[in-house]
């Protein structure tokens, strides 16, 4: 593997025992429209996960069997395979696609069974390095029990099949009671500088040693838009998204990034702009969005 051209924010974190670059790579807006499909540019696509895991020295790939549905593992798997062994590709079952671009539960024993087999062969993996279990539905985490499914990963895990395990759009709850039937590296939930009901969480699992990955860090399909977000941005001469991701980043030391992209060239914006250094007044004004 090449040494990175572009140093990467925010240094590393350990999920369990592997490494990962804090600043990771999401690979969800790889497929087509509405996560649907093939990309519109498949070269192109291919190009930035060449980008981010060769040339910039990126070691934590997120994605999911059930984006595209397939697509975006096997651009992973032709961009990437064999894989550099520093190298760690994180994804999540609990939901599947239907022909209406919606997202349908699928947590029973069996179809998280399925799930995690066609990652490994989508992928081809003979061992997940970590699996999230992906909780609650489209309008975010629901309350309930979810020992029958994680558990079911817990037996997977015992048969070598994953490394490690985490939980997404979780409540708190649901994360506590995951922590007391198995260990947990990771906590992969909603969560940006408007949106900030998981800042107790944070900072509990900051204590814990265990990860909290922000998936929409920058709202999602609707972008962050706040005055105060534009004033600090203009100020330091950056971009609303750059600022919004250093935030994050200096927000915790446990928050690891994995914004997405289907462009090199804002891959390395997004790098860029996550490694601006925020001042303390910075951080006051921006702490005041989502409060």
């Amino acid at each position: 593997m090449s040494a990175p051209s572009l140093s990467l924010p925010g240094g590393t974190w350990t999920l369990g025992d592997l490494i990962v670059t804090r600043f990771g790579y999401g690979a969800m807006q790889l497929a087509g429209p509405w996560v649907m499909g093939p990309p519109t540019d498949r070269e192109g696509a291919l190009a930035v996960l060449r980008e981010a895991a060769v040339d910039l020295g990126i070691t934590h790939i997120d994605t999911s069997d059930a984006y595209g549905p397939r697509v975006t593992n096997e651009l992973i798997r032709e961009a990437l395979h064999p894989y550099p062994e520093s190298l760690h590709i994180v994804t999540k079952v609990g939901a599947t696609r239907d022909e209406q671009g919606g997202w349908p539960t699928a947590r029973r024993p069996e179809d998280l069974r399925r799930q995690v087999h066609d990652n490994l062969k989508s992928l081809r993996l003979d061992v997940l390095d970590l699996v999230n279990l992906r909780l609650g539905n489209a309008e975010g985490p629901q309350p309930g029990s979810l020992a029958e499914a994680f558990e079911t990963l817990v037996e997977l895990q015992q048969q070598g099949l994953i490394r490690h395990l985490g939980v997404s759009n979780a409540t708190e709850e649901q994360v506590t009671e995951a922590q007391s039937i198995a260990p947990i590296v990771c906590v992969q939930n909603m969560y940006n500088l408007a949106h900030r009901h998981d800042d107790k969480l944070i900072d509990r699992l900051a204590t814990e040693g265990v990860a909290y990955v922000p998936f929409f860090p920058l709202g999602g399909f609707t972008p962050l838009q706040s005055s105060a977000l534009s004033a600090v941005a203009a100020r330091l001469k950056s971009t609303p998204m750059s600022v919004a991701l250093a935030w994050l980043l200096q927000r915790s030391p446990n928050i690891l990034l994995i914004p997405g992209t289907s462009s090199t060239a804002h891959l390395r914006e997004n790098i860029a702009g996550a490694g601006l250094s925020l001042s303390h007044e910075d951080l006051t004004e921006l702490d005041d969005i989502g409060r």
